[in-house]
């Protein structure tokens, strides 16, 4: 602390943050995230097969900004071709669940001039369609995979086993 008195403070570095915390003078970061609505625990995206969906989708494309807990991913501006056109896709997911109404898509188009003076749009049209269809699609196979993978047979009694096992020997 500038102007403070080096008397009043212990020279051992832990005994000095003890010291500075309980004067109220510090944090630890373990109760500044809980006071902050932390739980130090993480959601990951690769649970949320609508959102691997999406990035498995546009994966040819350059990413600018990819934020599960905000829910939204934006590219950066892509073109296949040398010519001066390309485009940008931002999806933002309004829910985890696998229906149409779950993404809000957004196709950005740029195109410039020879000096390269740009004009920028946003357009309806079959890539928006194309995009949804294929997100979908490809989320909904994620989630049968999950589930199967996540399939466990039931559990047989001992009574089961039993006639089970005596109804293989009379074949």
């Amino acid at each position: 602390m500038p102007g403070a008195d080096a008397k009043k403070y212990p020279p051992n570095p832990k005994e000095r943050v003890k010291k500075n915390l309980e004067e109220g003078r510090g944090f630890r970061l373990s109760t500044a995230t809980s006071k902050l609505g932390g739980s130090g625990k993480f959601d990951f995206a690769s649970s949320n097969e609508l959102w691997r969906a999406s990035l498995d989708t546009i994966d040819f494309m350059p990413l600018t900004s990819a934020n599960y807990s905000g829910g939204i991913i934006i590219t950066d501006w892509y073109s296949e071709q040398q010519n001066n056109e390309a485009i940008k896709i931002n999806i933002r997911f309004l829910s985890n669940e696998i229906r149409t109404d779950a993404l809000d898509i957004k196709i950005y188009y740029r195109k410039c001039d020879i000096n390269f003076n740009c004009s920028i749009s946003i357009r309806e049209g079959n890539l928006k369609k194309e995009l949804m269809k294929e997100i979908l699609k490809t989320a909904t196979i994620y989630e049968k995979q999950n589930k199967d993978k996540n399939f466990k047979p039931y559990i047989l009694t001992d009574t089961q086993k039993i006639s089970k096992k005596r109804n293989k020997k009379k074949k």
